[in-house]
């Protein structure tokens, strides 16, 4: 925890608890405002649910069938923002969509937007038509991507000729998907702290409970750490109603659903999408994706209610109904199990509903708010439901809210205020040829070696090949694939590292790139410690820890 002591109470303007998207992107916009703030979590940054998504930057085409039109302009609007605001992280993504038949679910659609709560089990190329026109239409503010194409069978299996004839027509729209989400979050607390170095960010870091206004923190050192502010958020995602419970909060505020990904070497797979997002209907009439996520197919997404996040993973049926809707959908092509390299699942903190469906609770978000009460002082503020794509827009309405509570007014706004990495990134090919050019010579690092740390790391690259020039050098691990000492070592000493896990799994796409072997988790594990002071017992644990985690939870393979 930056600068509280055991035994002394710190004072915030707002205490943030749950450092996930939703909390980080409010930490930043406040510290912005000349708050001064304490984000808290009780695992990494960025580390649940926000870990686990679909990695699409979208407007939410679907949900225009649910009716939630209002949250479709804000989902377009957001998804451009943030092609503009991080480039070195998100990037268009052009999107198939296929339809088998030609008038279904017009019907079952007008009756949605008229308030019925069964989506349309199948979606024909009118309904398809009608949908990619107003979704050009929503995403008109600050346009950065070309309007839909639409096709009948013949055009569409020349534009897609691996998918099954069953198809009768097809669509090509333009969203968004995000690389590196993990670093995004890491990049907002950075953001925030360095706009208010009064601030503070603290992970695994546990809140024990609240008197009095007083709320006691267990740090990872073992210590008991005490502060208060004027306002608590609550940002913990699924965990929402634990955390309102130790504030003294009752309720039942989330009602979540489970989403599930699995990602497959098949270099065929990739091949056949040309760079296209297959965003298509199932057999059972659930909407599915597969797309290009840095050279694997990434394949998602399941939808089922759930409420545990500690216990949440990737099973068995899901994996076969996701390679059975994959058989289906390409014909062509051969799946099976052994292409799976990585698999992951978290739960979605959708607001509680009676929804007959999963797909129909609503993807909105919302900020209730539990005024002071006996024993508690502050309000308490929740964040409930969004989704990634959202995240900046609700961090600007619920920072509105609390300066208005605390008397204060926005100082700036982060509609065009570019996120970490993304600032002065070279978006051009000519300009982004001339930086990596430019870097190379003066480091006398060879053009890919710093094309890659961009890709990472947006501009934040500089820092990172300074630190190579400051430490003489950068050799490459033996059994990293294209990552170097330095560039570890440079993670763990600046970004809150506080376990293995964090710079293979979020700091890095190393795990879910399928990158790792154990030989190269020792080596990361030996240039880690040494800057963390770890020792060889500690070593040792933290490599079985993160071993367990890939084997267990996530299926990768060793």
């Amino acid at each position: 925890m930056t600068d509280t002591t055991a035994g002394t109470v710190k004072t915030f303007d707002v205490i943030i608890l749950g450092a996930g998207i939703n909390g980080a992107g409010l930490f930043r916009d406040l510290c912005l405002q000349g708050l001064k703030c304490l984000i808290v979590d009780k695992a990494d940054f960025g580390s649940g649910t926000s870990a686990a998504p679909s990695r699409l930057i979208h407007g939410g085409i679907k949900y225009l069938e649910t009716g939630e039109l209002g949250l479709v302009a804000q989902s377009t609007l957001e998804r451009n923002l943030l092609l503009r605001n991080a480039p070195h992280c998100v990037e268009p993504l052009p999107t198939f969509i296929p339809s088998f038949s030609l008038m279904k679910g017009a019907l079952a659609a007008f009756r949605t937007l008229l308030g019925s709560t069964t989506a349309p089990r199948s979606r024909g190329a009118l309904l398809i038509k009608i949908g990619l026109t107003l979704y050009d239409l929503y995403g008109a503010r600050h346009r950065v991507m070309p309007k839909h194409q639409f096709f009948f069978r013949r055009k569409a299996l020349e534009e897609m000729p691996a998918i099954t004839p069953r198809i009768v027509a097809g669509g090509i729209y333009y969203d968004a998907k995000i690389s590196r989400p993990e670093r995004l979050v890491w990049e907002l607390v950075r953001d925030g702290l360095d706009a208010s170095p009064e601030s503070g960010a603290a992970n695994f870091t546990t809140l024990l409970g609240q008197e009095d206004g007083v709320l006691r923190l267990h740090d990872p050192c073992g210590s008991e750490r005490l502060v208060r502010a004027g306002i608590v958020v609550n940002g913990a995602g699924p965990w929402i109603d634990h955390v309102n419970a130790t504030l003294g909060v009752p309720g039942t505020l989330i009602g979540g659903t489970k989403g599930s990904h699995i990602l497959l070497r098949h270099p065929e797979l990739v091949d056949s999408l040309k760079g296209r997002m297959i965003y298509f209907e199932a057999d059972d009439g659930r909407i599915c994706l597969v797309y290009d996520f840095l050279g694997l197919a990434l394949v998602g997404s399941t939808d089922i209610k759930a409420d545990n996040p500690e216990t949440v993973r990737c099973e068995d049926d899901e994996i076969a109904y996701f390679l059975a809707s994959l058989r289906s959908l390409l014909p062509a092509l051969q799946f099976d199990r052994d292409q799976i390299v990585y698999a992951y699942s978290g739960i979605r903190p959708l607001p509680v509903s009676n929804a007959n469906e999963p797909g129909m609770i609503s993807r909105d978000h919302s900020a209730p708010v539990a005024e002071p009460g006996e024993g508690r002082p502050f309000p308490v503020i929740s964040l409930v439901g969004g989704k990634w794509t959202t995240f900046r827009g609700f961090a600007e309405e619920v920072a509105d809210t609390i300066l208005s509570r605390l008397g204060r007014s926005r100082k700036t706004s982060t509609r065009m205020l570019p996120i970490g990495g993304g600032r002065s990134f070279p978006v051009e090919a000519d300009t982004r040829r001339a930086w990596i050019a430019e870097r190379s010579m003066k480091s006398g690092w060879p053009v890919p070696r710093v094309e890659a740390l961009l890709a990472r790391y947006g501009t934040t690259a500089d820092s990172v090949l300074a630190h190579i020039a400051a430490i003489g050098g950068d050799a490459l691990f033996l059994d990293v694939e294209d990552y170097g000492h330095a560039e570890i070592d440079w993670i763990a000493r600046h970004e809150m590292v506080g376990h293995l896990a964090d710079i293979v799994m979020r700091r890095t796409t190393l795990a879910i790139e399928g990158k790792l072997t154990a030989a190269g988790l020792a080596e990361i594990a030996s240039v880690a410690g040494e800057a963390l002071g770890w020792d060889e017992s500690r070593r040792a644990a933290e490599i079985a820890a993160v071993s367990a985690q890939l084997a267990d939870v996530n299926r990768a393979r060793f």
